[in-house]
């Protein structure tokens, strides 16, 4: 899983919100989160990334992560979502 697959908006979502939704609902195959994130924003994202064993990757800032998602805008988080088919 690299950082390149938050490129395509089909395959993931933007927010710590929408990302937890996702690793709720089984959807996520993996989570980024920015490092200048407060933390308690993203507490109960990688809680749960935890406990349905979703891997965690960290990238250096709100802005970097948003540049990788192709928003012009800082993310805190971001959910790779499972093709169909590992569903």
């Amino acid at each position: 899983m690299s950082a390149a697959d938050l490129k395509n908006p089909r395959r993931r979502v933007v927010g710590a919100k929408a990302s937890l939704k996702q690793v709720t609902a089984g959807r996520a195959q993996a989570v980024f989160v920015a490092r200048d994130t407060n933390a308690k924003l993203v507490a109960a994202l990688v809680e749960e990334c935890g406990r349905r064993g979703v891997p965690v990757h960290y990238e250096e800032s709100m802005a970097r992560l948003g540049v990788l998602c192709g928003i012009e805008v800082g993310a805190a988080a971001a959910a790779v979502l499972r093709r169909e088919a590992e569903a």
